[in-house]
């Protein structure tokens, strides 16, 4: 899997550079219909529902979903610990194919409405299609990126996210559009990943440990800093556990092309990368 492609290196500072790439690598996610980095789910990874699951999703919750909702993508399991009630509004942010979306749907009802956003076109398209398939017609699946979100201020009542903040270059403008949509006492659990200390150079500056989750990342301090600065508060870590031992139990290639690509070893980065499911809340 040491190929061109996996050794190729990236400028994190290069923040349209970096949307391009992770924009190209969820496409391709999309268009298979799979996260898996092979032709078959067992040349490289487990199946899109046993991923799901080792991430914390019930298998009630993946049953209902239409084919081709469930990527096998995430860090997490956020929706569990949000709560929701029938009739809210809820804001996923960088929906995917739908996952988290259809399964909130169900949650808040006929009477409520969940929105997702996303940048690719081809996880816009998946999703519509599944929202479709399912009959969710309570879903509004919107093209945008998270530093501008095509949502009214102050409309949203609850916000989720699975593992894509880390992907964007300027978090902050991320954190300030939530508390801008959220409604005052509105709440947010979002799975993402952040750092316990420094990345290797090799890791750091590597498109593939970008766009798969690891080099995009911020320290955890800087992290939750850019959550009060925009003034998210009543912090709390739900679950705190090492994203690259998670990760390899479920899609072992998935670590294994980072640190052939990189030159790294798991044990150089063992306990660095976290994957972090918490909450918060906007006065």
């Amino acid at each position: 899997m040491t190929t061109e492609k996996t050794r190729e290196k990236l400028d994190p500072e290069d923040a349209e550079l970096v949307v391009k790439k992770v924009r190209e690598r969820y496409a391709s996610f999309a268009t298979a219909g799979t996260s898996c980095c092979g032709p078959q789910p067992t040349s490289c990874c487990s199946s899109t529902d046993t991923v799901a699951s080792t991430l914390g999703y019930s298998s009630a919750d993946l049953d209902l979903l239409p084919n081709g909702a469930n990527l096998g993508l995430g860090c997490g399991a956020p929706l569990e610990h949000l709560e929701l009630a029938e009739g809210e509004t809820m804001l996923d942010l960088g929906s995917g194919a739908g996952i988290d979306a259809l399964i909130a749907s169900r949650k808040v009802g006929a009477a409520g409405s969940v929105i997702g956003v996303d940048m690719t076109p081809e996880m816009l398209d998946a999703a519509r299609a599944n929202a479709a398939d399912a009959g969710a017609d309570n879903v509004d699946i919107r093209e945008g990126r998270l530093e501008n979100l095509p949502v009214e201020d102050a409309t949203v009542d609850a916000v989720t996210s699975n593992c894509v903040i880390n992907l964007v270059p300027d978090k902050s403008a991320v954190f300030k559009e939530i508390s801008r949509v959220l409604k005052p006492g509105g709440r947010l659990v979002i799975s993402d990943i952040v750092l316990e200390g420094a990345l290797p150079e090799e890791v750091r500056e590597n498109v593939l440990a970008y766009v798969g989750c690891v080099s995009g990342a911020a320290p955890r301090d800087v992290y939750f800093h850019m959550l009060t600065d925009a003034g998210l508060g009543d912090i709390e870590v739900i679950k705190d556990v090492d994203f690259l031992e998670m990760t390899e139990k479920a899609s072992p290639a998935e670590i294994l092309a980072i640190t052939e690509a990189t030159g790294v070893s798991k044990d150089e980065l063992r306990g660095i990368v976290r994957s972090v499911t918490y909450r918060a809340r906007k006065p």
